[in-house]
């Protein structure tokens, strides 16, 4: 495995493959994620444990759109088989999502409790489901506090666990070391994830302004704006979703095929991105 330096043009380029891959396979792309939001939503309802088993389900679900993706810019349909991907590649493979998952709920519900110090707990509670969000708690100096808070520690949090999914899947990195070189990979390319983010940043503000236009041509029908938005925004995270393929692939090479490992061949390569880059060592 070797990382690969990319330059900054490059985040336009993911960004690109992620809505064009949805293009590609709207219906499979969306139903997928869909699916994969729905059983997340339906683990957080377990008693106790719920919300962290279905923060520990965050790592598969990226690997299996990440899997999707690449089988649409293959020209093969992603069926809903490819959400169990994580868990049908052999144990040792089976052991350490697992591990993953549960190394990414510990390091999110960490990110949330120190978040609690600044305000006592009420955006946790309104983060998980467990309080009501009002306009009193959103003006709250302190909620709007341990919100800020929450969006910088999660930073790092991210950059850690945005390639490890597919690291342990492609290239058979254990957990805490992919969580490493995912870190390294998105710090010596921070300039291309710059720029990734600027052009989401941006594809999201076209989708507020479309959202704006809609709700003007509607009267202002707070039942069709609503169902607007959230079908917006479905579409939009699953390009995003879509996209993390591509950033993968361009930040590592691809794994070599070998005689140990005959169940790569049962798995698609990462795709590079329509119009992408050549390869940069």
């Amino acid at each position: 495995m070797k990382l690969r330096i990319v330059p900054a043009r490059t985040g336009l380029d993911w960004v690109k493959g992620g809505i064009f891959v949805f293009r590609r396979q709207p219906l499979a792309m969306a139903a997928l994620f869909f699916m994969s939001m729905a059983a997340m939503s339906l683990l957080s309802l377990f008693p106790l444990i719920g919300p962290a088993l279905a923060l520990a389900l965050l790592p598969s679900v990226t690997l299996a759109m990440m899997v999707a993706s690449a089988e649409a810019m293959q020209g093969r349909f992603p069926t809903p088989d490819v959400l169990l991907v994580a868990f049908r590649t052999g144990k040792e493979r089976l052991r350490h999502m697992l591990q993953l998952g549960a190394l990414y709920a510990v390091g999110f519900l960490l990110v949330i409790g120190l978040s609690a110090l600044v305000d006592g707990g009420q955006f946790a509670l309104v983060y998980l489901g467990r309080a009501e969000l009002t306009e009193d708690i959103v003006q709250s100096s302190s909620f709007q506090a341990a919100m800020w808070l929450s969006m910088v520690l999660y930073l790092p949090l991210s950059l850690l666990f945005w390639h490890a999914p597919g690291l342990v899947h492609w290239h058979g990195v254990p957990p805490v070391k992919s969580l490493f070189f995912s870190l390294v990979a998105c710090v010596r390319n921070m300039g291309a994830f710059v720029v990734y983010g600027l052009g989401w940043l941006g594809v999201f503000a076209l989708g507020g302004l479309v959202t704006s236009l809609l709700a003007g041509l509607l009267g202002g029908s707070l039942g069709a704006i609503s169902g607007i938005m959230v079908g917006l925004a479905m579409v939009m995270a699953t390009m995003l979703f879509g996209s993390i393929v591509f950033t993968f692939r361009d930040c590592f090479e691809p794994p070599g095929r070998s005689a140990e490992r005959p169940d790569d061949e049962e798995r698609p390569a990462p795709p590079r991105p329509p119009g992408g880059p050549a390869e940069h060592d």
